[in-house]
C-alpha cells in the first residue's frame, strides 16, 4: 500500500498546524461559527445533533495494522470507545471535543491518515472495490490508479469550491462491487487491444434525485485518463448550477444538457488540457505502482482448513457466507461482519479494531480494507489460517456469518446522530436483523440487500437496495417508505416505491410480508430475491403490503 513521502508528511503537518490555529481562534471567540464552518468542513469536521463529528478518510478503503490501531486509539482516547465505518469507506467519530480535534489529526498524520476533503464542495475520498488486488475476477488492481486520483484531487486549486461535492469510484472488475454507476464519475478498468484503460461513467448519484450514471466513454487509455477526468470535472465546474444546491450535482447537469452535449464539451476541453500533463502523471503512476506490489504468497497444507470445514458446522456456515474467491487458489478473501444481530451497522469498538489489526498483521500480510457496505475485509488470507481467524473473531463479537444476507444491512446514522436526518435508521436496522435471527430464516432467504436511510440525502443507499427503506418526517411522526428492486452492481437500478409509507412500529412487519411473498413466489432456493422480483414484478409484493387496498378493490 502507499507510504507517505517527505512531501506528503510535510504537507499534512502544515495543513494540521493551520487548522490547529483556526480551532484556537474559534475557541477564543476570534472566529464566529459562520466563519469557522467552511474551515472545519475542509478538515472533515461536522457539527451534528449532539456534538462535533470527525470524518477520517481511508483512501480507497485500504489500511494497514498500524493505521487500524491508531483509529482504535482515537476512539478510546478522544471519543466514546468506538468508531463508525461509513458507506464512503471512511470512519466517523461522533463525540470529539473541539479542543481535541487538532490532536486527533496529528495522531492520524503519524500513520499517514487525514480528514482532508471528507466534506465540502470538493472531490471527496476516492473509493474502490474492497476486494481490489485480491479478487479473482479483476483485470488489474485499481488501487494505484485510485491513489493517483487522490493525489491529483487533493487541494486541486480549480476544484476546491465547486457547485457541490464530487464522488469518484473505481473497480478493476466487470462485477461491480464499488457501485460505480451511482457516483459522479465511475471508472471500470478494461483492456482494449492489450492496452489497459478505463470505461468512464458519469452522472450517477442518489439523494433526492436518484440517477444511474451513463457511459461518457467506453475506453480511455491510462496515458490520457487524468487529463480526461480533469476535462470532465472542469466542464461541470463551469456549467453546473450554483443557483440551487439541490440541482448542482453533475447528474442534473448531464440530465439537463444530455449526455451527447456533455461528451462534446468534455472532448473539446480534453484537447485543451491534455498537453498540460506531459507524462508527469504517468511517471508518478509508475512510482505509485511500486507501493502496490503483491506480497510473497506463502504456501502451506490445506488440511487444517479442510478438516475444520468438514467437522465444524459453525465454521462451515461462516466460510460459506463470509469468504470470497482469491486470485491465489490456496488463499481467500475474508469479510468480517460489523453487523452482529442487534448491533449498530458499521460500528466497531476500539478493542475490536485492535483484534482486526492483530489478525491482519499475523495472518493477512498487514492489509485490511473497509467496504462501502460497512464491513472490514482481510483481503489476503491463506486458507489454512481460516479456522484460527474465525475462532478469534467469534471470541470478540466479529464472527457473524451473514455477509450478503438480510441482516447485513447498510444504514446511515440517522436521527440518533445526524443533524439532517428526519427519522431513525439504526433502530430499524437492529430490529430487522434481530427479528430474522429469531425466525432463523436468513440463510433460507439467501442473498438479500436491505439499505436504510434516515433522510432523502440517501447516505444509506436505499435507492439501490433490493429492499430500500427511507425514513421521513410526516407532521412530526416518523414514516418509512419502501422501495423494491434496487441494485448496486453492474446491473444497477433504482428501486420502485411500493406505495404509502409505514409507521415505525409497522416497518418490521412490512419487511416480513415482503420476505414471505418472496419465499412463496420464488421458483426454488437458487432464485434470489432480486431475480424473483424481476420475474414477477411489484404486484404480489404490493398486494402483501397493502391488503386493505386489495379488499377495497374487491
Amino acid at each position: 500500500m502507499y507510504r507517505y513521502s517527505e512531501f506528503d508528511t510535510a504537507f499534512l503537518a502544515e495543513r494540521n498546524a493551520q487548522f490547529r490555529a483556526q480551532v484556537e481562534r474559534r475557541i477564543d471567540g476570534s472566529l464566529t461559527e459562520d466563519e469557522f464552518k467552511p474551515l472545519r468542513l475542509m478538515n472533515g469536521l461536522y457539527l451534528q445533533l449532539h456534538a462535533y463529528m470527525l470524518r477520517v478518510a481511508i483512501p480507497y478503503g485500504t489500511l494497514n495494522a498500524a493505521q487500524m490501531r491508531q483509529l482504535a486509539l482515537l476512539a478510546e482516547k478522544w471519543d466514546k470507545g468506538y468508531g463508525h465505518f461509513t458507506t464512503r469507506q471512511n470512519i466517523q467519530y461522533n463525540w470529539p471535543k473541539l479542543r481535541d480535534v487538532p490532536d486527533m489529526l496529528d495522531a492520524l498524520a503519524e500513520v499517514g491518515l487525514h480528514a482532508i476533503q471528507t466534506s465540502g464542495n470538493t472531490i471527496r475520498n476516492v473509493t474502490a472495490d474492497h476486494f481490489a488486488g485480491a479478487a479473482a475476477d479483476e483485470v488489474a488492481d485499481p488501487r494505484p490508479y485510485a491513489e493517483l486520483l487522490r493525489q491529483w484531487s487533493t487541494d486541486h486549486p480549480e476544484f476546491q469550491f465547486m457547485p457541490r461535492k464530487f464522488k469518484i469510484a473505481i473497480t478493476g472488475s466487470a462485477n461491480d462491487r464499488a457501485v460505480i454507476k451511482a457516483h459522479d464519475i465511475g471508472l471500470q478498468l478494461v483492456v482494449r487491444d492489450g492496452v489497459l484503460g478505463a470505461r468512464v461513467i458519469v452522472g450517477g448519484g442518489l439523494g433526492r434525485t436518484p440517477m444511474i450514471g451513463q457511459e461518457l466513454s467506453p475506453f480511455v487509455a491510462f496515458d490520457d485518463l487524468l487529463a480526461y477526468l480533469e476535462a470532465t470535472v472542469s466542464v461541470w465546474n463551469q456549467i453546473g448550477r450554483r443557483d440551487n444546491k439541490y440541482k448542482a450535482r453533475i447528474k442534473i447537469t448531464v440530465f439537463e444538457h444530455g449526455i451527447e452535449a456533455i461528451r462534446a464539451r468534455v472532448n473539446e476541453r480534453f484537447v485543451k488540457v491534455r498537453g498540460r500533463f506531459k507524462g508527469a502523471d504517468m511517471a508518478l503512476l509508475d512510482e505509485i505502482k511500486g507501493h502496490f506490489a503483491p506480497p510473497s504468497w506463502r504456501t502451506s497444507s490445506l488440511a487444517p482448513f479442510e478438516a475444520a470445514y468438514a467437522k465444524d458446522p459453525v465454521f462451515r456456515s461462516w466460510v460459506d457466507t463470509n469468504i470470497a474467491a482469491h486470485k491465489q487458489a490456496d488463499h481467500a478473501i475474508v469479510t468480517i461482519s460489523l453487523k452482529a444481530h442487534g448491533a449498530t451497522p458499521g460500528d466497531a469498538t476500539a478493542e475490536q479494531m485492535r483484534v482486526m489489526a492483530d489478525l491482519a498483521e499475523r495472518y493477512g500480510y498487514d492489509e485490511l480494507r473497509i467496504s462501502h457496505e460497512q464491513n472490514v475485509i482481510l483481503p489476503h488470507v491463506h486458507k489454512s489460517d481460516l479456522p484460527a481467524i474465525h475462532a478469534e473473531l467469534a471470541a470478540n463479537g466479529l464472527g457473524t456469518a451473514n455477509i450478503g444476507l438480510i441482516s447485513d444491512i447498510i444504514a446511515c446514522p440517522g436521527m440518533d446522530y445526524c443533524a439532517l436526518a428526519t427519522a431513525r435508521s439504526i433502530p430499524v436496522a437492529q430490529e430487522i436483523a434481530t427479528r430474522f435471527e429469531e425466525l432463523k430464516l436468513e440463510h433460507e432467504i439467501g442473498a438479500l440487500k436491505i439499505k436504510i436511510s434516515g433522510c432523502i440525502n440517501a447516505c444509506g443507499h436505499h435507492h439501490v437496495g433490493h429492499i430500500g427503506i427511507l425514513g421521513l418526517d410526516r407532521a412530526g411522526v416518523e414514516n418509512y417508505q419502501i422501495t423494491l428492486g434496487g441494485d448496486a452492481t453492474e446491473t444497477a437500478a433504482i428501486g420502485e416505491r411500493t406505495g404509502p409509507g409505514f409507521a415505525y412500529d409497522q416497518i418490521v412487519p412490512a419487511v416480513e410480508r415482503i420476505v414471505e411473498t418472496y419465499l412463496d413466489q420464488r421458483r426454488d432456493r437458487e432464485e434470489s430475491f432480486i431475480e424473483t422480483y424481476r420475474r414477477v414484478g411489484m404486484a404480489p409484493f404490493k398486494a402483501a403490503l397493502y391488503p386493505e387496498a386489495r379488499a377495497d378493490a374487491a
